[in-house]
């Protein structure tokens, strides 16, 4: 009888290990300029003191609870204007350091985003004929980790349909008319790609046709899992998987307008937004997004509000290290992991330029209140 081949190798589910590390050993941290993280870090403490305070933040309360972190948000709010030496010694003083890795495998993948700016009109008129919906009434959306622990980090949404809760529209539906006539159009834009890259970005600005400046942020989703369509374009052996960049995605899609439409429609996510005013972009947290310093994260593994140490690459010159303090202000539909990061590069010409072509491999390390409960 001949032998049994070896069983294949099963991936272990997805799952953040902390390894306890020295600030002294982290890449680049004494090069930081580490009172800038202060700010956005303050402003994620201004949402967390708006959560109960026995709240377990993290899988199985890794972070500790909400109350540990507003004894150093306390701490914090006193160094608002200090120097980068004053706001280093702080947070090696209050943090404990960890570098996260997935089952043991520090190395995840990081990209970037940006806040995109459209043309639009508030009427459906001449070259405007492209709706951005606001979310609409019926859309229900839960967090899981509000029923049961292990949920924590995982989001639902859908509607009720007589006593079932089933799944909302995709974005092929919406985009063939399902909520076309119910008032929800918040705006017109004129281009349907622009559209849709500010749904994978999720706020933006829309310059009026009056000459007004429209801030749109995040107001929902429908709930359908993200789809990459620079996926589809290498599974289709369209673009080889290291020519996928968000400015070779666009340029197939103008160079192939009869195909746009079909091929976005691959990604059934759809967002929906709401006019914002104020400084900048709002996150998932809810705190204003900083450029350079804001993270967006996967919530099931990163709670928000935390610094993290960024070790990557800069995406202008894939030689150079970026290495810097920044804070899990944000998620998104395509971040996924324990060690995954989409950082926010704000807004113009040169941050869309940065975000549409990182992807990089990288690290991150988490800060932790030394004295936090489990």
């Amino acid at each position: 009888m001949a032998p049994k081949a070896p069983a294949p190798d099963v991936p272990l589910p997805a799952k953040l290990v902390l390894e306890s590390v020295s600030p002294a050993t982290v890449p680049g941290w004494t090069d930081d300029r580490h009172a800038e993280a202060l700010r956005p870090f303050l402003k994620s403490c201004e949402r967390l003191a708006r959560l109960p305070p026995e709240r377990a933040l993290g899988p199985d309360g890794v972070a500790g609870r909400v109350a540990d972190w507003l004894r150093v948000c306390r701490d914090a709010e006193a160094l608002s204007s200090a120097d980068d030496a004053t706001a280093r010694k702080f947070f090696e003083s209050a943090f404990a350091f960890y570098r996260a890795t997935d089952n043991g495998k520090p190395a995840g993948l990081f990209t970037g985003y940006y806040e995109p700016e459209l043309r639009g009109a508030w009427r459906r008129e001449g070259r405007f004929r492209v709706p951005l919906y606001a979310r609409p009434s019926d859309l229900i959306s839960a967090d899981l980790g509000e029923f049961r622990p292990d949920w924590s980090g995982q989001r639902i949404a859908g509607r009720v349909v007589g006593n079932r809760f089933v799944p909302y529209v995709s974005r092929a539906e919406i985009e063939a008319g399902a909520l076309a006539g119910k008032g929800l159009e918040l705006l017109w834009v004129d281009d349907a790609v622009d559209a849709f890259f500010l749904h994978v970005q999720g706020s933006g600005r829309v310059v009026m046709d009056d000459g007004r400046e429209v801030r749109l942020g995040y107001a929902g989703a429908n709930g359908h899992p993200y789809a990459s369509i620079g996926a589809e374009l290498i599974r289709r052996g369209t673009l080889a998987r290291e020519d996928v960049t968000m400015q070779s995605i666009r340029a197939w899609l103008a160079e192939n307008p009869n195909a746009a439409g079909e091929l976005m429609a691959k990604n059934p996510s759809y967002v929906f937004f709401q006019i914002n005013s104020g400084e900048g972009p709002l996150g998932s947290q809810g705190a204003a997004l900083t450029p350079g310093r804001s993270l967006a994260v996967d919530p099931k593994f990163i709670p928000l509000g935390i610094p993290l140490w960024l070790d990557t690459r800069d995406p202008a010159d894939g030689r150079v290290p970026l290495r810097r303090l920044v804070v899990a202000q944000d998620t998104g539909g395509a971040i996924r992991g324990p060690v995954r990061g989409d950082l926010f590069w704000g807004a113009g010409a040169a941050a869309a330029e940065r975000a549409g072509r990182m992807k990089e491999e990288g690290r991150y390390f988490l800060l932790l209140p030394k004295d936090r409960t489990n």
